[in-house]
């Protein structure tokens, strides 16, 4: 027993000393972190179209039919002026009752409706104009709106711009730090945003398809933010 336990206490012996601090966390940079954001404009290339069917009739069963010829009709001249397949969806189809005075059913109204993804924006307000034609009495314009598609170039210059504004910033903080900026330690970029004009409303009156609707896309505002970490030096 007492040579186990002197073998036990001579293996011990022999082990290494445990480090003072195991921990080994980097001490914290010294820098700066700021947000920078930048806005470039560009001209819009695409159109989205909110079109819809409305019809009334004593059954259930004649508003459907109604509204799905009118539908069909406003689909195929959208088809024929050149707006590929892919880019006409239904967005939403309902039927609802429509009642008197007395809360009792007098008939019943269907809704069709179907967004159209424009490319051709030069002739975004004939095809409008044509899909209200096919429609006729039972068609409706919910609205429009321009979006910039192809964004690539518009988006790096407003990136670039958010980059400076960020820089401008941080050599600001340092100045005033009696630092100097070194190198970037970490870049975030929040989601990209757009502004421009909202969703335009038409309202639809006698004639109304005779003519191209008109349009005005103007321009629309892509913003970039970007956030940067730089680490300090000392001046030279």
């Amino acid at each position: 027993m007492r040579v186990a336990l002197a073998t036990l206490l001579l293996a011990a012996a022999w082990l290494p000393a445990a480090p003072a601090h195991a921990s080994t966390t980097a001490p914290p940079v010294e820098g700066v972190v700021v947000t920078g954001t930048g806005e470039a404009y560009g001209e819009p290339d695409t159109a989205a179209v909110s079109l819809a069917v409305e019809t009334s009739a004593p059954t259930v069963a004649k508003a459907m039919d109604d509204a799905s010829a009118a539908a069909v009709r406003m689909r195929d001249a959208l088809l024929r002026a050149g707006v590929a397949r892919a880019d006409l969806r239904t967005s939403d189809v309902t039927v609802d009752s429509t009642v008197d005075d007395e809360q009792k059913v007098t008939g019943y109204s269907a809704r069709y409706e179907l967004d159209a993804t424009v490319r051709d924006l030069p002739k975004a307000g004939a095809i409008m104009s044509a899909a209200i034609a096919a429609g006729g009495d039972a068609a409706r314009l919910d609205g429009v709106s321009f979006v910039i598609e192809d964004s690539a170039a518009v988006l790096a210059k407003a990136r670039q711009r958010a980059f400076a504004d960020a820089r401008a910033k941080a050599e600001l903080y340092a100045h005033q730090a009696g630092r100097a900026l070194d190198r970037v330690v970490r870049v975030t970029e929040d989601a990209p945003g757009h502004s421009g004009a909202d969703k335009q409303s038409y309202a639809l009156g006698a004639g109304a398809a005779d003519a191209a609707v008109p349009i005005e896309p103007g321009t629309q505002a892509l913003t970039a933010t970007v956030t940067v970490e730089w680490s300090f030096t000392d001046p030279r």
